[in-house]
């Protein structure tokens, strides 16, 4: 039986390994534990957060001079077009977001983070367009690109930590467990239907990525 976005995961080495009791169930085929729609999209925002660290290594890089890849850059940021902003934003544009705006609640912080959105969108679609070998062919061009991948970080790691620490409690709140229930539902199927996998294959897709660009050994991050 394969994995489910609603089996809990460890990552290490490139591959996803399901943890403990969970691998044990999914082996005897019984019902893997299941995960709430806020903590789907929390999961969601651990890939970002990835992405994010590899984008920094990409500005690094830029910064320093040093020969960048352009795959693995061009590659993270399909997959945050592809699966950040048109399934995990819009998952949160179309269920998240509109409940609070019926409700009259944190309507500030709902209205900044649909314009992060959009504006993230067009970073996204700049990065795209410079992920390539004229994108780095001279220092003009290198230092464009680093200004978008530097915006989007510092415009990104306070949205999804906002979100996760304000958005989402208040929706379990908002809404009760019986829509929950019904979301998470609703969001396993969508995930299900997606052309390039979920949770568990971006993780991966993710996972190949710092490998490739030498970014992929927690140990080295421990200071001595």
């Amino acid at each position: 039986m394969g994995a489910t976005r609603r089996q809990f995961l460890v990552v290490g080495g490139g591959s996803a390994l399901l943890f403990g009791a969970t691998a044990r169930a999914v082996e005897k085929g019984a019902p893997a534990e299941e995960v709430s729609p806020t903590e789907d999209l929390m999961r969601e925002h651990g890939v970002l957060r990835r992405l994010l660290l590899v984008y920094g290594e990409a500005v690094r890089r830029l910064s320093a001079g040093q020969e960048l890849p352009v795959e693995p850059l061009a590659h993270a940021a399909t997959i945050v077009r592809e699966f950040i902003e048109d399934y995990h934003e819009k998952d949160e544009e179309e269920y998240i977001f509109p409940r609070f705006d019926k409700a009259r609640k944190l309507v500030d912080l709902v209205g900044i983070l649909r314009q992060q959105h959009q504006a993230g969108r067009k970073l996204t679609a700049d990065v795209l367009k410079r992920a390539n070998a004229a994108g780095l062919r001279s220092d003009g061009a290198r230092r464009q690109l680093g200004d978008s991948l530097r915006q989007f970080i510092r415009m990104y790691e306070p949205h999804a930590a906002r979100e996760d620490t304000v958005l989402f409690p208040a929706f379990r709140e908002l809404v009760g467990e019986k829509e929950l229930h019904r979301l998470q539902e609703v969001f396993e199927d969508k995930e299900k239907a997606l052309p390039h996998g979920g949770f568990e294959q971006m993780v991966e897709a993710v996972a190949a990525i710092e490998a490739t660009l030498g970014i992929a050994d927690l140990a080295k991050l421990t200071p001595a």
